[in-house]
């Protein structure tokens, strides 16, 4: 964070208002600026939260109901206008981030010197680690209305603070991923590939482009996520390689010598057809048929079937074409009947297509009473109500082995919920991600990146056909919700009828 964003922080933040005049003079500039320089990203993850979350600790540790048993649901209340399907992504960076979900001495001072919690509650920071359960549907698992997409269980306190993290992760990864499949399903087997770093912020292009990966995308130009999730990168070079050169040709040159007659060149810098024929003319030169010609620009369908014919009549049938220039799933969908090979795609990618959240909450659904009995709990508010009681999610199938309905079971075991799924021949779609505060590691690391690729394609194909419209409509299945438990959930009547009390 730079010197004048520290600034009004801590100005905001800190109620310091004498720091506004003090900034208008030269020792206030100096003063304001040499604290920024003490301002450094937390290594933790524990403060990605909202305040509140600490403050209903605070208040639940004073009033003793810190302790309670509790089960939290992530889940969203509807599907996003135009979408009949979502794509679950991003447990393993929950993983990782709980991993690193604590509150070291840097965290405390500063909930301290801010004054945002008492004491006891510092006490009770200082050793907090995340010692629940959570479940949740496997990466790359499609999901509809009021699928419970992760289930925290453990104390009140603990589950709570986990509640910003979860969110912010979610609902960011699923929206890409979501977005991508459908461009994935209009692309009908051609690759598409990442190109969206630039924009985005830095690290949410690491996130997307894993994300995107989830969904069926080949691969990134991102470096750091080919780092750190082993996702193949791709990229050559841009205009700016061609207009360093004292021309096209020696541009060209360049590259192939580089990176030999196999690489991707641009060719629309000055003139398509001129570059295209040089190309050609140069791989040849430097010993083999030219890879891909990049088209960046113009009517894409019309340029292409054009490039398409130039490369036939010069003999270079083996040269692909791959596509860029704002694509999303609509564009892609466009290019279909166009001789292209493979698309390169941005910021509709990384941004969601236009639905840049997946709009999941998350909410207490069950609790432990003082008498040790346990509640299901659920808000009324109006448009906003939330289903109690602990969820266990099955894919129902017709004889025909697609899916037909999103099974959503409240029951008191895991035996009833079986039953129930075994009676509609259903899969269940819960797995166990941390157990006991224990991770499961299975969720982790490159081979898990690719086993939620490869369940992606898998969930995705059980859909019926209608799950895969491009246009708006209903949901790819219903969603059934079944209640198998004898109790009845908290309920207090609305005080008002405004949508807004």
């Amino acid at each position: 964070m730079g010197g004048f964003e520290n600034y009004f922080y801590f100005c905001i933040h800190n109620r310091a208002q004498n720091l506004v005049s003090a900034y208008k003079s030269k020792t206030g500039l100096y003063l304001v600026c040499e604290y920024a320089k003490t301002m450094s990203s937390s290594v933790t993850t524990s403060l990605l939260t909202d305040m509140y979350e600490l403050t209903m600790v605070d208040a639940a540790l004073q009033s003793g109901t810190w302790d309670r048993g509790a089960i939290f649901e992530l889940f969203g209340r509807r599907l996003p206008p135009a979408r009949r399907f979502g794509v679950m992504a991003g447990n393993a960076r929950i993983i990782e981030a709980l991993e690193r979900f604590e509150f070291s001495s840097e965290e405390i001072d500063y909930l301290s010197r801010e004054k945002i919690v008492s004491d006891d509650c510092l006490d009770y920071l200082k050793s907090y680690r995340f010692k629940g359960n959570i479940r949740g549907y496997t990466e790359g698992e499609c999901y509809f209305e009021s699928s419970p997409l992760m289930q925290v269980e453990g104390t009140f306190a603990e589950c709570v603070l986990l509640e910003t993290l979860l969110l912010s992760i979610l609902n960011h990864d699923c929206a890409v991923a979501s977005a991508a499949s459908r461009m994935t399903i209009a692309a009908h087997g051609r690759p598409c590939v990442d190109m969206g770093a630039r924009r985005t912020h830095e690290r949410s292009a690491v996130s997307a482009a894993r994300a995107s990966y989830i969904a069926g995308f080949r691969g990134t130009s991102c470096l750091e996520a080919g780092k750190r999730y082993g996702i193949p990168t791709i990229g050559t070079a841009a205009h700016s390689f061609t207009l360093i050169h004292d021309s096209e040709e020696d541009a060209f040159r360049a590259q192939l010598a580089n990176l030999g007659p196999g690489t991707t060149l641009l060719v629309d810098t000055y003139d398509v057809p001129r570059a295209v024929k040089r190309g050609v003319k140069l791989a040849r030169e430097a010993g083999g048929e030219l890879g891909c010609v990049r088209l960046d620009s113009g009517d894409l369908v019309a340029e292409a079937f054009k490039v398409r014919a130039l490369l036939d009549s010069l003999d270079a049938q083996s040269t692909k074409i791959t596509v860029t220039n704002d694509l999303d799933e609509y564009a892609i969908a466009a290019l279909g009947a166009a001789p292209v090979d493979s698309y390169g795609v941005g910021t509709k990618m990384v941004t969601g297509s236009g639905i840049p959240t997946a709009a999941l909450v998350y909410k207490l659904v069950q609790r432990v009473n003082e008498d040790g009995s346990i509640h299901d709990v659920a808000k009324r508010s109006t448009s906003k109500s939330t289903l109690g009681g602990r969820k266990f999610a099955g894919r129902a199938r017709g004889e025909d082995g697609y899916a037909n309905a999103e099974l959503v079971v409240v029951a008191d075991n895991a035996q009833q919920a079986e039953a129930e799924f075994k009676r509609r021949n259903a899969r269940p779609l819960l797995v166990d991600l941390v157990t006991n505060g224990e991770i499961n590691r299975r969720y982790l690391g490159k081979q898990a990146l690719q086993d939620a690729q490869d369940h992606h394609i898998k969930a995705r194909n059980e859909l019926p056909y209608q799950g895969w419209r491009l246009s708006a409509g209903e949901a790819a299945i219903p969603t059934e919700i079944i209640d198998l438990t004898e109790r009845q959930d908290e309920v207090e009547a609305p005080t008002s009828a405004d949508p807004r009390a």
